[in-house]
């Protein structure tokens, strides 16, 4: 009986980084590999939605970018220990592939497959090279990009491929768009963990302002932080608005699929969800990240007149009100938006991903 080929993932910290890992372990299992993923135990929060037959293994690994000083001296230690946990298990399984996908948790497998030369890549989903990518992007076998161009590339052979979305995701590719009019109609409001508050300071007044024309037909699907979530469902309440204000949204898909408007944040994965389900967007990128990513992972949606970019200088109540009230009294235009962000859709990331691992693993590709 053949050995399966094993495949570890490195990824942890955010849903960005863990949403493609699922996808491509998704993937593997079905075509016959072992899979395991090691993370730290902040991203062991996130593995919930993985197949039960991928193997979890938490390590120890740490960043400068929080804590303390004492916290900050101990960085070196933790992934120092996590990456000796690692070169321990790697000497056992003999991985075929090692892929990480960006983010401080992945520090501890990508150095002990360096050390242990075992075939290796990493997945980059956003249109700039992050730190913990940059850092390694000398030492792989192969980048692969989510989004095009990425910069910071060019130190190793890049290979566009996509973001790699999830099962359910895919299970609503393509779902039919219903262009707004005189019925029921739904936005989803979402922004990632970090970049939440704002759209929860903009989003429910500048929709408050909207003609009752528009404003009787709207439901509102808000996904707001836990310290923010009393004072946006009052709000809506106290407006007469119908709305959904939940911390965290199990079936995003679902209700994606099922909005005419997406008022989002420009993470790489949300921007992967909207190309494949196709739906247009209001896209405000997070002005904190430090390299401007969500701009750029904006900019293949916005060229391709499927979404509208917002910075946070002009995304304000009143601009707000503007651009959706505009976009509803024009379904013609909604519906354009809503093919051209299926245009720049990648649903077969995952293969493309899948078939780079195959490739890269002896007696595999």
């Amino acid at each position: 009986m053949t050995k399966q080929p094993v495949l570890v993932l490195a990824a942890g910290g955010t849903g960005g980084h863990m949403f493609p890992a699922q996808a491509l372990a998704e993937e593997m299992l079905a075509r016959g590999w072992r899979v395991k993923l090691t993370t730290d135990p902040r991203g062991a929060r996130y593995v919930g939605g993985f197949p039960e037959a991928v193997e979890i293994e938490v390590l120890k690994s740490g960043t400068f970018a929080r804590g303390g000083l004492l916290a900050k001296l101990m960085v070196p230690f933790k992934i120092g220990f996590g990456t000796l946990k690692a070169m321990w298990t790697m000497l056992w399984d003999r991985p075929a592939v090692v892929v990480g996908f960006g983010g401080y948790p992945s520090i501890p497998a990508l150095a002990a497959a360096v050390i242990l030369r075992r075939p290796r890549m990493i997945h980059e989903q956003n249109g700039v090279l992050g730190r913990v990518n940059q850092v390694f992007a000398k030492w792989v076998n192969v980048i692969a990009c989510g989004t095009w161009p990425t910069q910071g590339v060019e130190e190793a052979e890049a290979k566009h491929i996509g973001n790699p979305v999830r099962g359910v995701v895919l299970e609503r590719q393509g779902a039919g768009y219903i262009a707004p009019g005189d019925y029921p109609m739904s936005i989803l409001v979402m922004g990632g963990s970090q970049g939440a508050r704002i759209l929860s300071d903009v989003v429910p007044p500048a929709i408050a302002e909207l003609p009752t024309s528009i404003l009787q037909y709207l439901r509102v699907f808000h996904q707001a932080r836990d310290e923010d979530h009393d004072r946006v469902s009052r709000y809506y309440e106290d407006q007469g608005i119908r709305a959904t204000v939940q911390p965290f949204f199990d079936d995003v898909p679902k209700i994606m699929s099922e909005a005419q408007l997406v008022i989002s944040r420009a993470g790489a994965s949300s921007v992967a969800d909207l190309s494949v389900i196709g739906r247009p967007s209001i896209l405000v990128p997070l002005a904190a990240a430090l390299r401007d990513e969500q701009t750029a992972n904006a900019r293949g949606l916005v060229d391709a007149g499927a979404a509208i970019l917002m910075p946070e200088d002009v995304f304000h109540v009143d601009t707000l009100t503007d651009q959706m009230g505009n976009f509803f009294q024009h379904p013609s235009a909604a519906n354009k938006m809503a093919q051209a962000a299926l245009s720049c859709g990648m649903p077969d990331a995952k293969e493309r991903l899948a078939d780079l691992v195959e490739a890269l693993a002896p007696n595999q590709g």
